[in-house]
C-alpha cells in the first residue's frame, strides 16, 4: 500500500481530490484540521495495482501485496502476519503508555499497519512523518518577529532566552521585546539573560507600543517577543493576546509543556491556533514521561512541530524535532535494539529508506 496526503479548504474538496487522484478504491487513513481549521488534510492509501497512473506504476518501490496468489513460499505469510501483529502490539502499548488520545492512536496505528514494516521503530517513524508536520525554527534572518505564546508557566521566557542566546552565538543582531509587564518579576527574569548577552531589552505593554518597538528594531536579524501567560479558556485573555499578534507581521509559537492531559492539550492548541499559532514548541521534555498531550495538541490544533526544550540550561538550546527524533522520544527502547539501517539520526536518510520500502510519498 502507498500513502498520499491531500490538502484543501474543506473536507468535501479534499475527499474529491482523493477520488480524482486515487479513485474509488482509495482507503482513508487519517484526517486532521490544518492552520487552526483553515484547511484540512486527508491521508489516503491505495494498492498500486488499483492505480493506473504510469508514473506511479513505474516508481521502483517495494510494496506488500497481501492478496497475491499463493506460491510455494506462501507459508512465509504466517511469519509476516506474526511480525505485523507484534509491531502493532508494541506500538499500541507505547501509545497507551504515553496517554495518546484514542483518535490520534487510531490514525498512527492505521498508518503504521499500512506501511507494513516489520520493525516498530521504523513503522512509527513512517507514521509520524506522514501524520505530522515539522517546521524548523529559523536560525538566520527572519522576516517576521518570533513571538512565544502559551499558558502561564509554559517556559516562554526560557524559550526566548534560548533563542536569543543561539542567535548571538551565531553572530546575529538580535532584538528582544517583553510584553510581560504585569507579572511580578517577568521583566527582571528576562533582563538577567539579555544583560549577559549584551542586548537591550525593550518593553511593550500594548499593541501600539509593540508596533513602535518593532519599527525601532527593524535592522535586527531576528526579533524575539516574550508574552504574558494566556489562559486559553478566558476570552478576554485570548483577545488581548490576539491584539498583540495582530500588531505587526508576527510568527507566534505555541509554547506548551509536555506531560499535560491530552484532551486539555488539544483544547488549548485549538484556541491558540485560531489566533494564528501554527507551530508548537514543546518544553519540559526532560521531566515528562508521557507525551500524548503533545501529539494531541499538534493534531487538534493543526500545528507543526518545531524544536523542543529538554533542559533548563539556556546555553544548551533546543532539541531538534523531526519524524525520527520524535519517534525516539516516544519509543526509545525500540531504537536501541533496532538494526543500524533503521537507527539513523538524520531525517533525510530515514525518509529515503521509508519511501524506498513502502512507496510513501507526499
Amino acid at each position: 500500500m502507498r500513502l498520499k496526503s491531500f490538502y484543501a479548504k474543506t473536507m468535501r474538496e479534499a475527499m474529491q481530490m482523493v477520488r480524482d487522484t486515487l479513485g474509488e478504491e482509495a482507503v482513508i487513513v487519517a484526517t486532521r484540521d490544518e492552520q487552526g481549521g483553515k484547511m484540512v488534510r486527508v491521508t489516503a492509501a491505495i494498492d498500486p495495482s488499483d492505480y493506473n497512473d504510469p508514473d506511479f506504476e513505474s516508481t521502483a518501490f517495494e510494496t506488500h501485496d497481501r492478496d497475491a496468489p499463493a506460491s510455494s513460499d506462501s507459508w512465509l505469510q504466517y511469519d509476516d502476519e506474526q511480525d505485523e501483529g507484534a509491531v502493532a502490539e508494541e506500538l499500541t502499548d507505547t501509545l497507551l503508555r504515553h496517554g495518546v488520545s484514542e483518535d490520534v492512536m487510531d490514525q498512527i496505528l492505521s498508518c503504521a499497519t499500512i506501511v507494513g514494516f516489520d520493525e516498530a521503530s521504523v513503522a512509527l517513524v513512517a507514521a509520524v512523518e506522514h501524520l505530522f508536520n515539522f517546521k524548523p525554527m529559523p536560525e538566520k534572518s527572519a522576516k517576521k518577529a518570533l513571538m512565544m505564546v502559551g499558558p502561564p508557566g509554559a517556559g516562554k521566557t526560557l524559550a526566548v532566552a534560548k533563542l536569543a542566546t543561539r542567535g548571538v552565538m551565531a553572530g546575529l543582531n538580535i532584538g528582544v521585546i517583553s510584553c510581560d509587564t504585569v507579572r511580578a518579576g517577568g521583566i527582571d527574569q528576562l533582563k538577567n539573560f539579555t544583560n549577559l548577552l549584551q542586548i537591550d531589552l525593550q518593553k511593550a505593554d500594548s499593541p501600539q507600543a509593540l508596533s513602535a518597538q518593532l519599527s525601532r528594531l527593524r535592522a535586527c536579524h531576528q526579533i524575539i517577543i516574550d508574552t504574558p501567560g494566556t489562559n486559553p479558556f478566558d476570552s478576554q485573555s485570548v483577545r488581548n493576546l490576539a491584539k498583540l499578534i495582530g500588531a505587526e507581521e508576527i510568527d507566534p509559537y505555541f509554547v506548551m509543556p509536555a506531560g499535560l492531559d491530552p484532551e486539555e492539550s488539544g483544547e488549548m492548541a485549538r484556541v491558540f491556533a485560531t489566533i494564528g499559532a501554527h507551530t508548537i514548541l514543546p518544553t519540559r521534555i526532560d521531566v515528562a514521561r508521557r507525551l500524548g498531550g503533545l501529539l494531541s495538541a499538534a493534531h487538534h490544533g493543526g500545528m507543526s512541530f518545531s524544536a523542543a526544550s529538554n533542559t533548563p540550561k539556556v546555553a544548551e538550546g533546543f532539541y531538534s524535532l523531526n519524524p525520527t527524533s520524535l519517534a525516539k522520544l516516544l519509543m526509545p527502547s525500540a531504537f536501541r535494539r533496532a538494526s543500524p539501517s533503521s537507527h539513523e539520526d538524520s531525517r533525510a536518510s530515514t525518509t529515503t529508506n521509508a519511501r524506498q520500502k513502502t512507496g510513501l510519498y507526499q
